[in-house]
């Protein structure tokens, strides 16, 4: 193993070591590669914006350890939903105290503009990954994120990703519902929302409403400019197309992101920041 394999290795393995999970997530298959590596090459080619072809060419260059494109294809469908969440709250920090919720669209084709004047095509066809985010304003880094595969109401996507801990929760007028409100209230969550027209009604609102501040609201927009980094820095659209692949190309892209917004190197010491992902030993 070369030194430049050592140092990416170790610095992904003290995440996933915090997993709790097998080194091999295959129960019946040759043990020849560790997840270490499987989840090194899907992160690296997002962060590149290559295909498996490219990321396996590009990583034997290195003399890196890398599995074949079409072991990393089949890889990206068996990995769990879990693993995938449980690192992108890793790399995202332990506590939060603001958060931002919004959505957005990843595009399913990515034309270029000059086939589809040659062909005589007025505008693409209009298919996109629905992507529903928790947005820490303080670390600037993605929490908690929920994808679909078609279109649906922003406030569908709430109870799914309220599964971290903060105090004060940032929204636009779409997630402002009595229900909403009642949910933040019974876990000591304070809501900043911008009421819908002509809606005054429901206990639970006007009680978040006390604490309402107009210009606090306004961090809410932090949000679209993490939106707005992530789609320059990786692309703002998916190859993929079903939507298990859909959900794994998106997660990578959001857990790429957290980790080139760590300033510090990762550590095996026993001892975390919030700025800084490290491995806690068990005492």
């Amino acid at each position: 193993m070369s030194k430049r394999e050592t140092k990416i290795v170790k610095k992904l393995e003290c995440v996933i070591k915090q997993l709790n999970c097998r080194e091999f997530l295959h129960h019946f298959g040759p043990k020849k590669y560790k997840f270490v590596y499987h989840a090194l090459a899907l992160l690296l080619k997002e962060a590149l914006k290559c295909s498996f072809r490219r990321i396996e060419e590009f990583l034997n260059l290195l003399d890196m350890k890398v599995p074949t494109y079409s072991a990393l294809c089949k890889m990206r469908k068996r990995i769990p939903s879990w693993i995938w969440n449980k690192l992108l709250q890793l790399t995202s920090g332990e506590t939060h105290k603001e958060i931002a919720i919004d959505s957005s669209g990843f595009s399913k084709t990515n034309p270029s503009f000059h086939f589809l004047k040659r062909i005589d095509r007025t505008k693409p066809v209009k298919d996109y990954a629905k992507f529903s985010a928790l947005f820490d304003i303080r670390n600037k880094k993605f929490c908690g994120i929920v994808v679909r595969e078609k279109r649906r109401h922003d406030i569908k996507d709430f109870k799914p990703l309220m599964k971290i801990k903060m105090e004060k929760l940032y929204g636009d007028s779409a997630y402002d519902a009595e229900w909403l409100h009642e949910y933040c209230f019974e876990r000591g969550i304070q809501t900043i929302i911008k009421p819908r027209k002509n809606v005054r009604k429901g206990f639970y609102r006007r009680k978040q409403m006390k604490n309402y501040s107009e210009e606090e609201y306004h961090q809410r927009s932090l949000i679209e400019s993490g939106f707005s980094a992530l789609k320059r820095k990786y692309g703002s659209s998916v190859s993929a197309k079903i939507l298990r692949n859909v959900r794994a190309e998106l997660y990578c892209k959001a857990i790429a992101y957290n980790i080139s917004l760590t300033r510090n190197r990762f550590s095996t010491e026993p001892k975390y920041s919030e700025n800084t992902i490290t491995f806690q030993h068990n005492t």
